[in-house]
């Protein structure tokens, strides 16, 4: 039985060669949109078999979805309806094995995943462009200018074609980066003439792959996550439990991070999410200067391009950013913005004080049902409370020499917060989970509460002692 690693690294591989052609050699909007389809299409047949029968459904729902609210003219409505049935289907998806129906397939599992990203993502993108037509009618309407721009570069019209060949399109299908509608269409038009230098990026993200690879195979030896649900593992020393979370982080991260660079190469080579330098790309979200955009696209001179839009992975970031928000913003960017742009920008003004809850939430529950997944993000919002709060009690008005002290120290515990996080999304069952954790006395709950509570208490002893001082 071939395994799910080379199943992927044929996809990765064969997609990332296919790009070539996209630049290369065709040369019109209509070819692109439906060779992009059918290799997509193929791969999905190929590696999911009959379980292919999910992905279908799932786009038809979204089609019909289309068809009966777009005629209302109101497209607000849209978004809800798109993530009730696309999340709802994910959770059908993961339970049909309940029902005697066999289970898909992990390969299958991660291409409904990206599939209902880029659902979701379309119908607020189609809620978003109604919003800017109402705005725009509005003559009266300060800064209509900017409107009109946004119309221009950020509007989209779909069908229900439109919605197959932009869900079956074979970039990104299991592994992302995940790109708006508009990006697509943008890449679909754009010009075989442009000046793009796919060189350079592929070279440099090429450079860290030997790495990352040999890392990933010399820790998979000696290391497997089975070990630690067997009973020889308990017998262990306290010190050796402990650390085991450490290579199992490290086989964890270089795995996604082969996949993630390989997803930005196969970008690379098709030119998807290319945008002139001066028009500002940002992960995710694709050009925010329109006005430089509109500029550069009537200038004749020769652009510079870059592919920020697709980025969807920063190593030095996750490795190096001594907080464990800025470690988060490093980690599947692409997936992080739309986490940030259609779920915690989203929520209800009500609801603000929950948001970051809500969002791990809703991560938690596209990544699956397994109780390890809500284990480790729901652990996420204590450690960023407490993370605040130290940043306030211990870094805020120190002196360069102990906030480099503190970044360090700080850096250190975000590993470990990592490490420890892991192993639910490793283990995944309630009881592995926590019978590991309980296994090291909880410890990472533990350094959150201590954490939490003395910079509490530096913060509220510090001004009295400067009270007492000035007395």
């Amino acid at each position: 039985m071939v395994s799910d690693d080379l199943i992927y690294g044929f996809v990765a591989v064969a997609s990332v060669g296919a790009g070539c052609i996209f630049r290369d050699v065709l040369r019109d909007c209509t070819s692109r949109r439906w060779l992009a389809t059918i290799l997509g299409l193929t791969l999905l047949w190929l590696i999911c078999g009959y379980h292919m029968i999910h992905l279908l459904i799932t786009v038809t729902g979204n089609c019909l979805l289309l068809r009966v609210i777009a005629p209302t003219q109101d497209e607000r409505y849209l978004p809800g309806a798109s993530f009730i049935w696309n999340f709802g289907y994910l959770a059908v998806f993961r339970t049909v094995h309940w029902f005697g129906i066999p289970a898909p397939s992990p390969v299958t599992n991660a291409a409904q995943l990206f599939l209902a990203l880029r659902m979701v993502g379309l119908a607020f993108e189609i809620q978003d462009s109604y919003l800017r037509k109402v705005a725009s009618s509005d003559k009266d309407s300060l800064g209509s200018k900017d409107v009109d721009l946004k119309i221009k570069y950020c509007n989209i019209n779909v069908n229900s074609l439109a919605v197959v060949h932009y869900a079956f399109c074979y970039i990104g299908l299991l592994t992302g980066p995940y790109y708006k509608y508009r990006t697509y269409e943008d890449w679909l038009k754009l010009s075989d003439k442009v000046n793009l230098n796919r060189l350079q990026p592929l070279i440099k993200r090429g450079k860290e792959l030997p790495f990352i690879a040999v890392s990933y195979l010399f820790f998979s030896y000696f290391f497997n996550i089975k070990d630690v649900e067997t009973e020889e593992f308990l017998d262990r020393s306290f010190l050796y439990r402990l650390l085991y979370m450490v290579p199992m982080f490290i086989i964890f991260r270089t795995r996604l991070y082969m996949a993630w660079i390989m997803s930005e190469c196969m970008c690379f080579t098709a030119g998807l999410g290319a945008y002139p330098d001066k028009s500002s790309p940002r992960c995710g979200e694709g050009p925010t200067d329109y006005k430089q955009l509109d500029i550069e696209e009537r200038n004749n001179k020769t652009i510079d391009y870059n592919f920020e839009t697709i980025h969807n992975i920063d190593i030095y970031g996750c490795e190096l950013a001594p907080t464990t928000k800025q470690g988060l913003r490093s980690w599947n960017m692409t997936v992080q913005y739309w986490l940030a742009n259609y779920i915690h920008r989203r929520v209800p003004p009500s609801l603000k004080a929950y948001r970051v809850a809500i969002t791990m939430t809703v991560s938690a529950f596209w990544h699956g049902i397994h109780p390890g997944y809500y284990l480790s993000f729901l652990t996420v919002p204590p450690i960023l409370m407490a993370e605040e709060v130290m940043i306030k009690a211990f870094r805020d008005g120190a002196s360069p020499h102990m906030q480099q002290l503190f970044d360090w120290g700080c850096w250190f515990f975000k590993m470990r917060g990592f490490d420890y996080m892991c192993m639910g999304f490793l283990l995944l069952k309630l009881g592995s989970t926590l019978r590991y954790w309980y296994s090291i006395y909880f410890a990472g709950h533990i350094v959150i509460v201590l954490f939490f509570i003395l910079g509490k208490l530096v913060l509220v002893l510090r001004p009295r002692k400067h009270q007492k001082m000035k007395d």
